[in-house]
């Protein structure tokens, strides 16, 4: 750039020059990509057997009293960070299923443990004296005061007693 306008353009590079196309022509014509026709979209409700479930949206966006729909940024923000998993495969399954047994055996043992208390102390009795049987028997005992001091037994002897009382009324009216 010059004051004057007659001047010639000041290159930028010392030795300017255009970039020259290949002198070697191509071995083949370039392929032509064909013309894609515009294809209707499905409507919304209609079953694509190759959709992915994790695309969908959860709920249905809300929408403002005039009808705008109301921007989720939290929503899209966590969708963009913590994108769905893919699914899982016959491993992930097994894994699944093994964790869902072992919980539920873990909580069946506590509601054991903390409602039928009195079935260990029983059992204990009902065995060989020995070190081991003795250790049982007084961790039951302590275990059983405890628990009856928290009321969690009163379920147990209710059901008990129900069923004691009709044991014997049946046998009185025989």
């Amino acid at each position: 750039m010059t004051d004057r306008p007659d001047d010639p353009e000041i290159p930028l590079a010392p030795f300017p020059f255009a970039p020259a196309g290949s002198p070697f022509p191509p071995p083949r014509p370039a392929p032509v990509e064909p013309l894609r026709e515009q294809v209707p979209a499905d409507p919304p409700g209609d079953w694509i057997a190759a959709a992915d479930a994790h695309d969908r949206p959860i709920t249905e966006a809300p929408r403002s009293q005039t009808g705008a729909l109301i921007a989720q940024p939290l929503i899209a923000l966590g969708r963009f960070a913590f994108p769905p998993g893919p699914p899982t495969d016959d491993e992930g399954l097994s894994a699944r299923d093994r964790r869902w047994a072992s919980r539920t055996i873990v909580i069946a043992t506590g509601f054991l443990l903390i409602f039928n208390a009195v079935s260990i102390q029983n059992w204990s009795r009902q065995q060989a004296p020995g070190w081991v049987t003795t250790t049982v028997r007084r961790l039951a005992d302590v275990w059983v005061e405890q628990i009856s001091q928290l009321g969690a037994d009163q379920p147990r002897e209710a059901v008990r007693d129900g069923y004691e009382a009709m044991r014997d009324g049946g046998r009185a009216e025989r």
